[in-house]
């Protein structure tokens, strides 16, 4: 089992190939497929350090209808940078919060939505169930041992689907919550400005819209390269020998 812990990361202790921290800027190496063979089968970029990670699908310069910003750049900024774990249901509601901080948005649909196919179904990432609620829906579970599924059916028939589902939508809240401090402080070690987190996600996003239109006009079956994000800049420079993006390109922020 992944401990709660997990959610939390360290950015000075990345290992060097996910991360590279600089004297003005901090370098992502990242990775196109035309198609993964992942058992999603999508098209799109992952962040290198994502691409073991059953969890995560790769995502194309698609935005959301509501906010403009990529699950790619989300996984960037809202996790990644931000000292959050890439995948998990702690981690994704201290990376939502972040996502709200730089997009205006509010997470409140997100975290329903990941209760109803998820939490009530008892399939909770990156730790055990009963680590992941909150202690007082805890306390309301028998002792004896339960599948994580039976222990939601057991909280449903107690308190109702919709009261429970309002309770686990303000844990998750909490949970949110309680990172800004982890990511705030994590920005700061990289050298970059949290204030400019809504900037940066937009130049990025423009960054990401230019090399996807490439990639997929160009109809190249896998790039690699490197991102690099500054309070000034975002870049992307191509390392693979098969993409034909020649030329640095930069979004100015």
């Amino acid at each position: 089992m992944v401990l709660q812990q997990h959610a939390y990361q360290s950015v000075e202790e990345y290992a060097s190939q996910y991360l590279v921290i600089a004297e003005s800027e901090v370098v992502i190496p990242v990775t196109y497929q035309k198609r993964w063979d992942d058992g999603f089968g999508a098209r799109g970029w992952k962040v290198n350090v994502t691409i073991n990670d059953p969890h995560i699908i790769a995502s194309t310069r698609e935005t959301g209808s509501k906010i403009n910003t990529s699950v790619f750049v989300h996984d960037i900024l809202d996790h990644f940078l931000s000292g959050f774990a890439v995948s998990g249901h702690r981690s994704e509601a201290m990376a939502l919060i972040q996502l709200g901080k730089r997009t205006a948005s509010e997470p409140g649909a997100d975290y329903v939505q990941m209760i109803k196919e998820d939490i009530l179904q008892g399939v909770v990432n990156g730790e055990s169930l009963r680590s992941f609620l909150p202690d007082d829906l805890v306390a309301l579970l028998p002792g004896n041992s339960l599948s994580d599924k039976e222990d939601m059916g057991v909280l449903k028939s107690k308190l109702g689907a919709l009261v429970l589902i309002e309770r686990l939508k303000a844990h998750f809240y909490t949970l949110g919550q309680a990172g800004e401090i982890h990511a705030a402080e994590s920005w700061k070690k990289l050298g970059l400005d949290s204030k400019l987190q809504a900037k940066i996600g937009l130049a990025l996003q423009k960054l990401l819209e230019k090399i996807d239109i490439f990639v997929e006009s160009k109809n190249l079956t896998e790039v690699t390269g490197k991102l690099a994000v500054s309070n000034e800049l975002v870049s992307f420079k191509s390392t693979g020998s098969q993409c034909a993006i020649a030329a640095e390109t930069a979004v100015k922020i």
